[in-house]
């Protein structure tokens, strides 16, 4: 449910609000638990003219192209299942001319998500790609997708890649509180830095949980709330793909469902009108699954527990401030402090 003023609304208003046509959207999940609640909404808003950027184009992807959202990719892999005789939306795309792609190996690609998110210009990687196709060959980017420079301090010639700074990431988590604090546990690979370097992040959490959750397990939050725009509480949120300590990877829907239906355009527009624009919610497509395969297919995928051991973030307190309003080393209060410092010139005001 959404709250008036808050950041906690469902992915109809989460897309609605915060994607636009014609802007540069990039999946923050990289091969597992991919945001397929979020991604289905946008091909359900029919919104168009993307550059998307995915580190790994699985089945996200394909829907994506297949909907027509997108008019150029830039990725490191995508699924294409079938080979450039069929079997992929991508593939599809690419031989009718309706979408251009931009292709970067995984390191040039985190590179470029790594220096949007600290907010360099551009960042440099290894020279060895020069021989390599991955660098002769230029597609939409032309001469902006690699630059050799000379190095200021060294003189060598370096090469470099420019940052990536995307409008927009949309992004799957195991947990995060209303506000946005958003925790990931397991394979990272590009994710934290996808969120990053983006203006824009759009999070869906299989649970929204209590601050206090968030608080006692701190090196688990990937995305501080400041940064988040929308938060979006969908459980099976990414399924088919898996989510760590959730549920895992639904091989039947994967392998024998989508990628079965996704040989033909035919056959995928099929699987898209049945799973994606019949099923306006995450929980009428569980309830969909549910009906076609049953409850017992469902509780098959549930994680089992295994916990990590507690880490003890305790601390004598966690103020330097007493119960008095006193500071602990000083023994006075803040306005008795701010005195003191003027006295001896060391406050500006």
């Amino acid at each position: 449910m959404a709250e008036a003023n808050g950041k906690v609304m469902t992915a109809k208003e989460a897309i609605e609000k915060f994607v636009c046509d014609g802007e540069e959207l990039v999946i923050g999940n990289y091969t597992v638990g991919s945001c397929a609640e979020l991604v289905y909404e946008i091909v359900r808003q029919r919104k168009k003219g993307f550059t998307l950027y995915s580190q790994s184009g699985i089945f996200d992807v394909e829907v994506l192209v297949a909907g027509g959202c997108v008019d150029r990719l830039v990725t490191t892999y995508v699924m294409r299942s079938g080979g450039k005789k069929g079997g992929s939306a991508v593939e599809r795309a690419l031989n009718a001319g309706t979408l251009q792609i931009e292709d970067y190996t995984n390191f040039e690609y985190n590179a470029r998500l790594v220096a949007g998110m600290h907010g360099f210009s551009f960042m440099q990687v290894l020279e060895g790609v020069i021989v390599t196709d991955i660098f002769k060959k230029r597609g939409f980017m032309g001469d902006d997708k690699f630059r050799v420079i000379q190095c200021p301090y060294t003189g060598k010639a370096i090469l470099t890649v420019p940052a990536a700074n995307p409008d927009v990431c949309v992004i799957h988590v195991q947990r995060a509180d209303a506000e946005g604090n958003a925790q990931y546990w397991g394979a990272m690979g590009s994710v934290a830095a996808a969120a990053l370097a983006s203006k824009k992040i759009i999070v869906s959490c299989e649970e929204i949980v209590d601050h206090a959750i968030i608080e006692s397990s701190p090196h688990l939050t990937i995305i501080p709330a400041y940064r988040v725009q929308a938060v979006v509480e969908a459980p099976w949120g990414a399924h088919p793909t898996e989510v760590l300590g959730y549920y895992n990877v639904d091989t039947f829907m994967y392998n024998g469902i989508f990628t079965a239906a996704a040989a033909t355009a035919e056959g995928l527009a099929a699987w898209m009108d049945e799973w994606v624009y019949s099923c306006p919610t995450r929980a009428d497509y569980i309830d969909h699954y549910i009906e076609r395969f049953g409850t017992e297919a469902l509780d098959e995928l549930r994680a089992k527990p295994f916990y990590s051991a507690p880490a003890n973030y305790g601390s004598a307190f966690h103020s330097h401030w007493d119960r008095e309003g006193k500071e602990r080393t000083m023994g006075v209060t803040l306005p008795e402090l701010e005195k003191l410092l003027r006295e001896r010139g060391k406050m500006y005001e």
